[in-house]
């Protein structure tokens, strides 16, 4: 592609340009005053979460610098045994599900459209409905402690111990909260999938994003695969809880191993969905100071893929001392073993891209040397906790607790920090200090080693992880107080750090543009950055523009590239192909709102009110939360546009609106459920687990739902699916009473499918409490017939928008997704029959 697209004497005179500099900044333009909370722009919208995220962190940081007194000396009493397992259990639920993973979801959600040279996101409502209930979640979880109401089963919750002996409603809290926020990190992930597939300029083809954007992407899948499992373990023990339905109780037929699987399932892909992002920092900032591209592109792309597909299969070296079989040990070992390769090819990368080019030194790179130092020295340590026998040994010591703070604090945080470093003038226009950068260095540094080192060795002379004290003659003593004196030289570090980021600047000069001299999109942005996310949408040649195009920032300045101007005062972007980024849609984004707020806060309080077992106020919520986002689709971009295609610039025309696979929309819906069949599937695993380690499953007196019942439903949904599938095609000729006739009779087959299956279990009398075969039958059930009115609230949907004339046969986006929704929920009828009705074969 050209890197000059017109000549400069053809370039639009500066009236012109000012006009619609003016224009854009006008249809791009913050709310302000109380309105400014309405905002949706990524650059707002980020930056609100990405301060969240830190703020749980120092929260977090408060607790653990809590447990290291109580632990300083032994027989300490400054913290009671069960606010001390209370302080424990929020310290790593905050720092895994408030910081390590919205972190980079957050600073994403921030920093990607200027990356991809994009206005925004295709889903900027999406991203602040996913703030707001990501704030709402952790002040809910955060905030128990001060009503002695936390938690305290451990970040891990393994039952019976939080279900038994906790009666409380602290568990219920973590699994509901945590629940209410993992929803908001699959709409992220999703948000930055469609994202990175669909919204990159044109000429950036698959082989030439950003490495950052290649790990993104590579995270965003995991977490669609990893996250589920989790939510369907969330299910599975909140319904023991709430309605003692045996998921976890031997003594009805349940197993608490089948926790630790689920758990295990999302938390050790966790790790390295914690870990590439942080790798992504450094993929961004090394080839910037080495002033040369990346060496091996290429090699790091495929070992981020292949980290992130190894990753699912690790999960059971967690378990090791459950009492698997031989193997088992030696099958995962081999697994925790071989993804040490993938991540020294990219190590190795990193390494000789600083060797070939000029490195200039900087805080960012101070941070980068530390965070890629302290990684390969946890994963030393984590080569030998996967040895089985070794293993045996160290499991549920302080050992580990050392090992995974170098690999998920020191591998993470220091990328962290020195990325704030870096990106902090896109957030604000200015620079941090370098004097303190580095005193902030030095203390984070050297704090970090004096407070986790020892703890390999407390753990190799044998503390246990989790007690809030020990006696003072087992040799404890002083590598405890050692490791608490560095966390307060780690506590010095953050408050430095603190005071860079919080510290007046009004005085300070903004940055220079591209202050760091990098060669990658985001810097195109101006100091302080425009709401407009990049002036005009730009033609790209490699993978650093700013280096290899010649007047390329001028170029972009000048309204030269696409979408230049806003002259119906709506926000748009760009829609690209997946994989060649050749232009297909100019999309208009939604605008301001506070819409996403109350959907946020109604669905926190389905939730929320659950917990305590308010049912009527949760239905009511629940009731508020489906209208809010009805009103949010109904008002939303899915309209009719006043004109087929627009002039985009360079002479090209592209349509305002696309449906099936060529919008942003299906690819939204088919991710999202992608990740809900994954929790489906974790569900079914659930069952066969249960078949598997039971020679009576089910019990022999026990009746099963039978095969009439499950039949006549997996009958009845598969003719709504097909029904919906002939709507669909009605539609697209134009066919108003095929189409009415086929969506209604569609929903009245799909409500009598629903009630068939809900007869099974219930005519046969299966008590979900007597034993776990009728309560996992009854989960199957409830969630099918859950999908299964979603669908026709979607079919009605659909209904309501022909009748009102905003859905023709042209601009039919909303069928097509609800068809393809209606697609995975036959795969779940197909499945949740087949299960119930065959595996095991009962009367």
């Amino acid at each position: 592609m050209s890197s000059d697209p017109e000549p400069l004497e053809h370039a639009p005179p500066e009236a012109v340009q000012r006009a619609q500099a003016e224009r854009l900044l006008q249809a791009w333009k913050t709310p302000e005053g109380w309105r400014y909370w309405s905002a949706v722009n990524n650059s707002e919208v980020g930056l609100w979460y990405t301060a969240a995220a830190f703020f749980f962190f120092l929260f977090g940081g408060v607790l653990a610098l809590l447990m290291r007194i109580q632990l300083a000396v032994p027989g300490n009493d400054f913290l009671s045994a069960e606010l001390y397992n209370q302080i424990f259990t929020l310290h790593g639920s905050v720092m895994m599900f408030l910081f390590a993973v919205p972190v980079f979801e957050a600073f994403s959600i921030m920093v990607l459209p200027e990356m991809l040279g994009a206005r925004d996101l295709p889903f900027p409502r999406l991203s602040a409905f996913g703030f707001w209930s990501f704030v709402l979640g952790g002040v809910f979880v955060c905030g128990s402690i001060f009503f002695k109401a936390a938690p305290s089963g451990g970040w891990f919750m393994y039952p019976p111990l939080t279900t038994t002996y906790q009666p409380g409603v602290g568990a219920d809290i973590w699994l509901l909260g945590l629940s209410f926020i993992e929803v908001a990190s699959i709409a992220a992930a999703v948000e930055l999938a469609v994202g990175v597939l669909k919204c990159r300029p044109p000429g950036m083809r698959i082989n030439l994003i950003p490495l950052y954007s290649w790990y993104i992407l590579v995270v965003a899948g995991m977490i669609l695969f990893a996250f589920p499992p989790l939510i369907a373990g969330d299910i599975l023990l909140e319904l023991e809880r709430m309605l003692n339905w045996p998921f976890f109780d031997p003594a009805r037929g349940g197993d608490p191993l089948l926790w630790q699987h689920l758990f295990w399932i999302f938390g050790h892909p966790e790790v390295y969905i914690v870990f590439l992002p942080s790798i992504a920092l450094v993929a961004m900032i090394v080839p910037t100071f080495a002033r040369t591209p990346m060496v091996g592109y290429g090699w790091i792309v495929l070992a981020a893929v292949g980290t992130g597909f190894l990753s699912f299969g690790l999960w059971v070296h967690h378990m090791f001392t459950t009492g698997l079989p031989g193997i088992s040990l030696g099958f995962f070992s081999a697994a925790s073993e071989a993804v040490a390769i993938p991540t020294g090819i990219q190590f190795f990368c990193f390494i000789a891209t600083l060797l070939v080019g000029n490195v200039t030194r900087s805080v960012p790179m101070l941070f980068v040397f530390a965070g890629l130092a302290t990684f390969v020295l946890g994963g030393l340590t984590g080569v030998m906790v996967a040895l089985a026998p070794f293993d045996f040994q160290a499991h549920d010591t302080y050992f580990v607790v050392g090992h995974l703070h170098y690999v998920l604090m020191g591998g993470t945080i220091f990328p962290v920090i020195g990325g704030v470093y870096y990106f902090f003038p896109l957030a604000v226009g200015k620079t941090l200090s370098d004097k303190l950068g580095k005193i902030v260095f030095w203390l984070l540094f050297i704090g970090f080693n004096v407070t986790f080192l020892p703890m390999h060795f407390t753990g190799l002379v044998g503390m246990t992880r989790r007690v809030f004290t020990y006696r003072a003659d087992l040799g404890f003593d002083t590598l405890n107080l050692v490791s608490s004196m560095g966390a307060f030289i780690l506590v010095a570090g953050f408050a430095v750090f603190v005071w860079d980021v919080l510290r007046p600047k009004g005085k300070q000069p903004y940055a220079d543009r591209n202050p760091w001299g990098a060669g990658t999109l985001e810097w195109l942005a101006e100091m302080p950055d425009k709401p407009w996310g990049v002036r005009s949408i730009p033609e790209i040649d490699g993978r650093y523009p700013l280096w290899d195009q010649p007047n390329f920032m001028r170029d972009v300045d000048e309204g030269r590239f696409y979408l230049p101007d806003a002259e119906e005062g709506k926000r748009e972007t760009l829609v690209t192909t997946s994989i060649d980024a050749q232009p297909i849609q100019c999309l208009r984004v939604p605008g301001p709102t506070f819409l996403t707020f109350f959907a946020a806060m109604f669905t926190g309080g389905v939730f929320i009110f659950s917990t305590f077992h308010w049912w009527w106020p949760a239905a009511i919520s629940g009731v508020l939360a489906l209208a809010t986002i009805l009103v949010w689709l109904w008002t939303g971009t899915a309209i009719i546009p006043e004109k087929e295609e627009k002039d985009i610039g360079l002479g090209l025309r592209l349509p305002l609106y696309v449906s099936g696979s060529a919008s942003v929309g299906w690819w939204a819906m088919f991710i999202t459920m992608l990740g809900d069949m994954t929790a489906f599937v974790a569900l079914v695993f659930g069952y066969f687990f249960y078949w598997t380690i039971h020679t009576d499953f089910p019990p022999e007196p026990l009746p099963g739902p039978g095969v009439f019942w499950p039949g006549l439903s997996g009958v009845l949904l598969l003719g709504a699916w097909w029904l919906t599938i002939l709507a669909r095609r009605c539609n697209q000729h134009d066919q108003v009473v095929g189409f009415y006739g086929g969506l209604l009779s569609a929903v009245a087959l799909a409500v009598a499918g629903g009630a068939a299956l809900l007869a099974g279990p219930w005519v046969t009398g299966l008590d979900p409490v007597s034993h776990v075969y009728p309560a996992i039958v009854w989960v199957l059930v409830l969630w099918t017939v859950v999908h299964i009115a979603a669908g026709v609230i979607m079919q009605l949907y659909c209904v309501a928008r022909r009748m009102a004339g905003r859905m023709t046969a042209r601009y039919d986006i909303d069928i097509v997704n609800v068809a393809l929704y209606w697609h995975f929920s036959a795969m779940t009828v197909v499945i949740t029959v087949a299960v119930i009705a065959g595996f095991p074969l009962v009367a």
